[in-house]
């Protein structure tokens, strides 16, 4: 299932792809927005994708490859000549002001705290970029995986835990991950640091790593310390990778089926 999720709807939109009679050329400003352009636009619309498209947490980063780079700069997005430009974080105020300035479209990716805000996302931007049927496909395919998940785990409960030593709690869509695929979420609401010495007191029965794959990142941080790496052998329900968490977009899904997968049988 590692790629099949992806390249399956990718390949199942391209055929889909109509021509439009007036094609915007469109930017993405930041590794997000990427994803969103990659998986919606025609490759010949896309006038430039962020420098972050390729990094190892970017989920469409081996369809990044061949498409053109752009920095999210005014310079750089202007020479491009874009009548869009997708963001989530990318861009501070003051080039989306420029760019508005000079017709171009900006077209927002909003936080998404649940699948029904991913769905609202996916419809916003692909409308936005007049491609209605590649959004409803995702959101399709999105849903189908979520009804694959089924709540495997059956209430089972779990931390979910980064390498910065953060987590995740209701009120976010790492919840809703949680959620889809049946674990009960241990964590407080919101984003919060894990308190290393409550965990040792009371460790949970399962954690749900995510964004360890990435080595180099946080090295230092909460969440590779000794004492949590011990406490997690044996109680790691999966290891996802950042490239599924990494975006309030459909791919979440994915993760959600990752971690019902694990679940016993």
């Amino acid at each position: 299932m590692k790629r099949a999720f992806a390249v399956s709807v990718i390949s199942a939109l391209t055929l889909a792809a109509g021509s439009a009679s007036a094609q915007p050329r469109i930017v993405a400003l930041d590794q997000c927005a990427d994803q969103y352009v990659i998986a919606l636009a025609p490759r010949e619309q896309i006038a430039g994708i962020s420098p972050r498209a390729d990094d190892d947490d970017a989920w469409l980063r081996r369809e990044a490859r061949g498409l053109p780079v752009r920095r999210p700069t005014l310079e750089s997005v202007l020479a491009v000549r874009p009548s869009v430009a997708v963001r989530y974080w990318g861009g501070d105020e003051r080039l989306l002001r420029a760019l508005r300035a000079r017709g171009v479209r900006i077209l927002q990716i909003e936080d998404a705290t649940d699948f029904a805000g991913v769905r609202a996302n996916v419809r916003s931007v692909s409308r936005g970029l007049g491609q209605a049927p590649r959004g409803e496909k995702l959101i399709a395919a999105m849903d189908a995986r979520l009804a694959a998940a089924g709540h495997a785990w059956r209430g089972a409960p779990a931390l979910y835990v980064t390498p910065s030593g953060f987590t995740a709690g209701a009120g976010t869509l790492t919840d809703a991950v949680l959620s889809a695929a049946g674990l009960r979420n241990l964590a407080q609401p919101g984003f919060a640091p894990v308190s290393l010495e409550r965990l040792v007191l009371a460790p949970p029965a399962l954690f749900v790593k995510a964004f360890y794959e990435a080595v180099r990142s946080d090295r230092r941080g909460p969440g590779r310390s000794a004492v949590l790496s011990r406490m997690m052998r044996g109680r790691t329900a999966a290891a996802l990778p950042g490239s599924l968490m990494s975006c309030p977009a459909w791919f979440a899904a994915e993760a959600a089926g990752r971690l019902a997968d694990r679940a016993p049988r």
